[in-house]
């Protein structure tokens, strides 16, 4: 039954299942998605909600028939009968993307869990003994008691623009893990890992063999993620992993040839069109391009922070719903290339903290203590991808120069002393948040202390990658866009975690095993580029011209001033001596519109049975 409509229109299934363990209570699924749909209710009487896709459900199916009659010739299925079959279990047999829940009428329990990598967002919370759940934490509004900014969540936003943990930014309303499900039974809620990537070296392989593996299992995982009932097309940004997955996908099917891009004309600094028209002729595609402008941020921007639910990461999810509109318009499925810097090692900040590492190594004589894997002499001819980073190098050098590892990458990340005036006194807390970062940048066994390389990208996969995972799937579900990320293949993942850093990482050149594995399907300069920028946002230009009205409207106005974590003189500060990338702007603005949607409009998200 509906028992409530957001301020979007759309609807809030409450379920009459009673009795979910907490005590008197009901459970409540509240589905706001474009495409809600009502549980699917099994042959034994479980039902199940779901989001996602689940590549292997044909192959999986094969193996259920006998003791399962199908109803239907759908994944969905599929995941409900191999549940009742193997229990949580069934889940290592996945491969794809997804959140889901089931409940069981006969034990009045639920189950729900979510993919490896996060790429399906599962959002709970808790409110007067009932537990709801929902794809989207906005949906979850209606039913706390007040909306309040969570403010641990607030300081990791400032250092790292991203929250620590299972938190969001809303208080009360959190989210399931990654490759973690959870059960509600008994008036308990219980939340396992079921998965997780071990960083065992193997060396007993040649590098040979490496590359034969990884080039077998990501042509694999593009395959799987092809398919679909739907046209697939791919998001190519001219750098290499995007590059990548369109080659591949062209290789694998003549019907994948459309691919879409996003350029700032008005700023050559940001436009990175050229390299992708060269990747889509190389592949014999056809390259459609939206030409984005500060008119169209203006525009958009309320929208895009509605649909990412809370201020995460970076400016990029501008461009990536302006590119998302695009392809919208002409497939239902895109391909992109999403955890290549962090399964690869493709951040500029490893080759620095290496670097540090490697001079520290080189003035003690330790390099044969088993911590490195590049020597100082074979890093340097990889050192001209650090260009564009001399600033930062400065200010990074400038303090706690070798200083134990997790301290110096946490000094890499941290963003908040960035803001300096623009943030009231305590509104950041670099202690608090470095605390939560050491719990998570700490071996768990599955990575050696002495692997540096492996332990700084570790954390960005577990951390980092589900925040712009968030902004991939928020932002193309937008436009009612489905995202895939074949990369973000287990077995991939699993390979690569494995290989020996000097393989990974040679020379400190970031993104090896892909420039070595798969150059056939790159253009040159694109594979040897140094200057690929991700998807920055012209706002420091823009913010210095034609922004000028619209931020002394939004962060100069009676609201703006009034929240307790601005400065007095915020805006003047903000813009003040900001650099080419800094996320400052961006970071202070996406916030105050969030604060203005759900804080400001909180009587507008009340519950109204």
């Amino acid at each position: 039954m509906l028992v409530h409509r957001g301020p979007d229109g759309r609807g809030t299934w409450v379920s009459d299942a009673s009795n979910v363990g907490l005590a008197h209570t009901r459970l409540a699924i509240i589905d706001t998605s474009e495409n809600a749909r009502q549980p699917m209710v099994g042959s034994n009487g479980c039902a199940i909600v779901y989001n996602g896709e689940v590549y292997n459900y044909r192959e999986l199916r094969a193996g259920l028939e006998h003791n399962w009659t199908f109803n239907s010739a759908s994944d969905t299925e599929v995941i409900l009968a191999g549940f009742s079959k193997k229990g949580p279990d069934y889940l290592n047999s996945l491969k794809g993307m997804f959140a889901f829940a089931i409940w069981d009428e006969k034990e009045k329990s639920l189950f729900c869990a979510r993919d490896r990598f996060g790429v399906k967002p599962f959002y709970y919370t808790v409110a007067n003994e009932i537990f709801y759940f929902a794809s989207e934490a906005k949906a979850l509004l209606p039913f706390v008691p007040k909306i309040e900014t969570n403010e641990d969540a607030l300081q990791d936003y400032f250092s790292l623009q991203y929250s620590l943990g299972d938190e969001t930014l809303f208080k009360g309303i959190f989210q399931l893990p990654p490759a973690h499900f959870l059960t509600v039974s008994d008036g308990v809620i219980q939340v396992t890992k079921y998965w997780d990537v071990n960083y065992s070296v193997d060396f007993d392989h040649s590098e040979k063999w490496f590359f034969e593996q990884l080039e077998e299992k990501i042509g694999i995982a593009v395959g799987e993620n092809l398919v679909s009932d739907v046209e697939v097309g791919a998001y190519v940004s001219g750098g290499i992993d995007s590059s990548l997955i369109f080659g591949l996908a062209r290789k694998n099917s003549s019907q994948v040839s459309k691919a879409f891009h996003g350029r700032f004309v008005d700023h050559p600094g940001y436009d990175e069109s050229d390299f992708a028209n060269m990747v889509v002729d190389n592949a014999g595609g056809e390259l459609s391009t939206v030409d984005i402008s500060v008119d169209d941020l203006l525009s958009n921007l309320e929208q895009v922070i509605y649909h990412l639910d809370f201020p995460i990461a970076g400016p990029g999810s501008f461009p990536q719903f302006m590119v998302s509109k695009l392809a919208a318009t002409k497939v239902k499925t895109v391909l992109g290339g999403q955890g290549g810097d962090e399964i690869f090692g493709g951040y500029a900040r490893y080759v620095i903290a290496y670097l540090e590492q490697c001079l520290s190594a080189a003035i003690d004589g330790t390099y044969n203590n088993g911590n490195y894997v590049v020597t100082l002499e074979s890093i340097i001819p990889n050192l001209g991808l650090l260009r564009e980073y001399k600033p930062m190098i400065k200010s990074f050098w400038s303090r706690n120069l070798f200083g134990p590892l997790e301290e110096r990458y946490f000094d890499l990340l941290d963003r908040s002393a960035e803001f300096g005036p623009a943030l009231a006194h305590g509104a950041s807390n670099r202690d608090g948040v470095f605390g939560r970062f050491q719990g998570k940048f700490a071996s768990d066994g599955n990575v050696s202390e002495a692997a540096y390389l492996d332990r700084m990208m570790r954390f960005d996969f577990k951390n980092f990658l589900p925040a712009l995972l968030h902004v991939e799937d928020r932002m193309s579900m937008a436009h009612g866009l489905e995202s895939r990320v074949p990369l973000l293949d287990h077995e991939v993942v699993s390979l690569v975690a494995s290989i020996p850093a000097d393989v990974k990482f040679g020379g400190g050149e970031t993104k090896r095993l892909l420039k070595e594995v798969f150059s056939s399907y790159l253009p040159e300069p694109v594979a040897k580029r140094r200057d690929k920028m991700g998807f920055p946002v012209p706002l420091t230009e823009w913010g210095n011209k034609e922004l000028i009205p619209f931020l002394n409207d939004t962060l100069g106005g009676t609201k703006a001033r009034s929240r307790d974590y601005l400065g007095q003189k915020a805006l003047a500060s903000m813009l003040e001596g900001q650099g080419k990338f800094s996320r400052k702007t961006w970071a202070l603005l996406s916030l105050e519109m969030w604060q203005q949607q759900f804080h400001d409009q909180s009587a507008h998200w009340k519950f109204s049975p």
